[in-house]
């Protein structure tokens, strides 16, 4: 094994414990590899009566070492796959081995094992097509056989424990499908489930478990899969389902892909766990990669983000002397005789971190396999960490609307400008309807991609039309840099610029080329941190405009717009009939205490407080990030046009 793997294996399973006993990163050398100095279990061929089937059906059984009948067993069912039959475990995982080193070591509960053929028919040999439709239905009737026909078999002839509690079920590829759909349909009866590259005949998760807090009786849920397994989405879509309905369950994820290497190592860890105590609060850190970030690039596998928020990086610079990962935090990665670096980071927050480099012999680089983002006046490299709550942005299967990317050209500051826009579903193929807009603007050091790329605005505006919640509208998201760049120079000059853009320019342009209903009441405006201030500044001061504003992580930056402020409350002051008369929906967001803008925020809460102006404020933990913003549209777009 490579050098890197091994050390970022170290560094992913250090502090797993299974009834006080730590377990290995991986099968070690030599696990699967028959040693004549230790006790040996018995494989026999046992024959069956299958009333599912109408006919006599083969299993093998494996018996542990100083098997006596005298005693009582727990058993674990474990199935083959698509092309193989009750003896391929036997001819090519040889458990027996396997079980048997462990064994001698004392690390396995003793049990029973019982090899089936999981292809319940008549003719249940693996021969000629094995993917023609009465075989592969013949996996599905196994349910039955099973249940029915073999476990009661079973129990009858060797002394095992008949209570669910002592029955695990696990299986490979067709089996692991098999596995998944049986054990978490049958919890009554199996309370140990291990789900080894499960193939496409795993049923969707909802269908799986359409009350998943059921699946908390069950005393472990395995689920591995091999990095480089085509069949990955299988198991990982399981794995998202239960996490996102809090169902303890390892999801172990291993070098390999869909072979016996992967699976013999699966059982050497599944097997280690059954019938005795497990510490389900270390399930999140057990596993040896992690999956691919949705930030990669195309088929990169690195980074890796594992269960617990950990970030596993892999680089390939064999001239560098020294390569470090800077996420907030430098992190040392180490090299290997291949020229790879590799490391893992601390635990990392659910969030959308961007900005981060490789810093390679001291010189700050993108991350070749992570996309790029542009932001604090230029491009870097981002990783979105999944954290509970991002559902309402994720990609489902629901009617799309389209972002366009649009040029047009800007009599105010005598350029062209680009501008990005959501159109929503249906768009083109209604061109009767018209829509109302909601304008949107960035926030410093960013520019008129951001609300496309690193906001999400066109999957959250997709759910939420899908669910009702929110009207069909077009988001226009222009570029808010205009005047002197960079934070010093940032005054009254740009805020009256952009005013007059807004007005002269975006408008217009967006109302002229696009299908989009007229009047105050079809127009909102928001923004976030700078793009805040923005919208303050041409919200209030242009409250005939527009029917909603929208400040996210923001506020007048104080001291230096202080003149600024106290103008804009003076306005207020004097024209709060009709700006309240406007403005249905001021709505003020931040992302806590831990939000750069929050003082600020604050102290405009209390002048709006002091006018009288009506408002609705909310908290979103996160601070000064994305997620923050994310969710403060989310929850702003179901106000608007109502």
């Amino acid at each position: 094994m490579n050098k890197s793997v091994v050390w970022a294996l170290g560094l992913v399973l250090s502090g797993i414990f299974v009834s006080a006993q730590t377990l290995d990163q991986q099968a070690p050398q030599g696990f699967d590899v028959e040693n004549a100095a230790v006790s040996h279990g018995k494989i026999d061929t046992i024959q069956y009566p299958s009333k599912t089937v109408g006919t006599t059906r083969k299993a093998l059984i494996y018996t542990p070492p100083g098997f006596k009948k005298g005693e009582k067993y727990p058993v674990l069912y474990l199935l083959h796959g698509i092309g193989g039959d009750e003896k391929e475990w036997f001819n090519q995982g040889k458990p027996n081995i396997i079980l048997d080193n462990l064994y001698a070591q004392g690390k396995l509960q003793p049990m029973i094992v019982v090899l089936p053929n999981g292809r319940a028919m008549k003719d249940d040999r693996a021969t000629g097509n094995i993917m023609a439709q009465d075989k592969v239905e013949a996996f599905a009737t196994f349910e039955k056989d099973l249940l029915n026909d073999l476990i009661p078999f079973v129990e009858k002839k060797y002394p095992v424990k008949k209570d669910r509690e002592n029955r695990a079920l696990a299986g490979l590829s067709m089996g692991g499908g098999q596995t998944q759909n049986f054990a978490f349909g049958n919890i009554d009866k199996f309370a140990w489930l291990g789900a080894f590259s499960s193939a496409p005949n795993t049923k969707e998760p909802n269908k799986l478990l359409p009350n998943p807090q059921d699946a908390l009786k069950l005393k472990l849920i395995f689920i591995s899969c091999g990095d480089a397994d085509g069949l990955m989405p299988f198991s990982k879509r399981t794995s998202d389902y239960l996490r996102k309905n809090k169902i303890p369950h390892i999801f172990y994820i291993e070098p390999g892909g869909h072979d016996f290497k992967v699976w013999k190592n699966d059982l050497y860890i599944f097997s280690q766990l059954l019938f005795k105590p497990v510490d389900k609060t270390k399930f999140e850190g057990f596993t040896v990669l992690g999956t691919p970030a949705a930030t990669n690039i195309r088929n990169a596998r690195y980074p890796q983000i594992l269960p617990d928020g950990r970030v596993m990086f892999k680089v390939k610079a064999p001239e560098a002397q020294k390569v470090q990962i800077d996420l907030g935090k430098k992190y040392d990665l180490k090299k290997d005789a291949d020229g790879f670096w590799t490391g893992t980071t601390d635990p990392q927050s659910g969030s959308f971190h961007y900005y981060y480099s490789l810093l390679i012999d001291g010189v700050a680089v993108a991350d070749p396999s992570s996309e790029t983002f542009y932001g604090m006046g230029r491009y870097a490299s981002g990783i979105d960490i999944p954290f509970e709550g991002d559902d309402f942005y994720a990609l489902k299967d629901v009617p799309h609307g389209d972002i366009r990317i649009k040029n047009f050209y800007s009599k105010v500051t005598n350029s062209w400008r680009r501008i990005f826009i959501y159109t929503p579903p249906g768009y083109d193929q209604n061109p009767a309807e018209s829509y109302p807009a909601l304008y949107i603007l960035h926030g410093g050091g960013e520019d008129e991609s951001g609300w496309a790329n690193q906001g999400k605005t066109n999957l959250i505006l997709d759910n939420l039309i899908a669910e009702g919640k929110a009207k069909k509208m077009i988001i226009i998201m222009p570029d808010a840099n205009i005047g002197q760049g960079g934070i010093r120079n940032f005054g009254e000059r740009n805020l009256q610029m952009f005013e007059k853009e807004l007005k002269e320019s975006i408008i217009p342009f967006a109302e002229s080329n696009y299908r989009i209903k007229k009047g105050k009441e079809n127009r909102a405006l928001a923004g976030l941190s700078m793009g805040g201030i923005y919208t303050l500044y041409a919200g209030i001061q242009n409250s005939d405009m527009f029917s909603g504003l929208g400040v996210f992580s923001s506020g007048y930056m104080l001291p230096m717009l202080q003149d600024v402020a106290d103008k804009q409350y003076k306005f207020l002051n004097e024209n709060k009939s009709a700006f309240s008369s406007s403005i249905r929906n001021f709505w003020i967001s931040m992302g806590g205490k831990d939000d750069i803008a929050y003082e600020n925020g604050q102290k405009m809460l209390k002048e709006l407080d002091k006018t009288g102006i009506k408002y609705t404020y909310t908290d979103y933990p996160g601070g000064h990030t994305w997620p923050v913003w994310r969710n403060s549209l989310h929850q702003f777009a179901q106000v608007l046009f109502k």
